[in-house]
């Protein structure tokens, strides 16, 4: 597993108010979306790329284009929804896939999925898996082995936020024959007794969204 945290000012800054309590959710929303733009530059370093002739105005040249088959973006559902206008920004040309899990309060590190929407095949697909929080860890490895079901081995974690127990969770839990990243805005201090990430930023899908009774 290869971790990148990003390092920049601009990062700090607005995680700082994201993680505001007192931030809006119309504001939260964009924060994500520009959090999410700034990680795909490193998301995407290892992109599959070809060679393209193309003419500029002045003369011919061999540029790159994204190679086929076209990478694919899946949103773990409802907070990873949140992320996907930064990744599609950045990578328009995508296609999107949907996966509905969540935390099985009782077992925390226990997934159930009840929702997705991806292609049965996945076979030398570039997968980038998006989800605000990586807490425990369970449900990126749940997701992530998901998706090596269907073929994939190339799969890329884009997270906001993450803890230490759920790194090391993944760590130990990924299947090491997936070639697997994953990047962060920051790697917070710990888990709570509920499994909330301290100091985190609270529940993202509430905060996103609103909560719902």
């Amino acid at each position: 597993m290869e971790l990148t945290v990003l390092n920049h000012p601009l990062v700090e800054h607005k995680l700082t108010v994201l993680r505001d309590k007192n931030t809006s959710s119309a504001t939260f929303r964009e924060l994500v979306s520009e959090l999410v733009m700034l990680e795909a530059y490193e998301a995407t370093r290892n992109l599959d790329v070809v060679d393209k002739p193309i003419e500029t105005p002045v003369a011919p040249m061999v540029g790159k284009h994204i190679a086929e088959p076209r990478p694919i973006i899946v949103p773990v559902l409802r907070a990873g929804l949140g992320m996907l206008d930064g990744m599609t920004k950045m990578i328009p040309s995508a296609e999107v896939g949907f996966l509905g899990m969540k935390r099985d309060e009782e077992h925390p590190t226990q997934q159930i999925t009840y929702a997705n929407r991806l292609p049965d095949d996945l076979t030398g697909r570039q997968c980038f898996l998006i989800d605000p929080m990586l807490a425990t860890g369970g449900t990126l490895v749940a997701a992530t082995h998901y998706l090596a079901e269907r073929g994939a081995k190339d799969v890329t974690a884009v997270c906001i936020i993450a803890a230490p127990e759920g790194i090391q969770f993944v760590q130990e839990h990924i299947d090491p024959s997936i070639d697997f990243k994953v990047v962060v805005c920051a790697v917070d201090e710990k888990l709570n007794d509920k499994c909330y990430i301290v100091p985190g930023l609270g529940d993202a899908g509430d905060r996103l969204y609103g909560v719902i009774d």
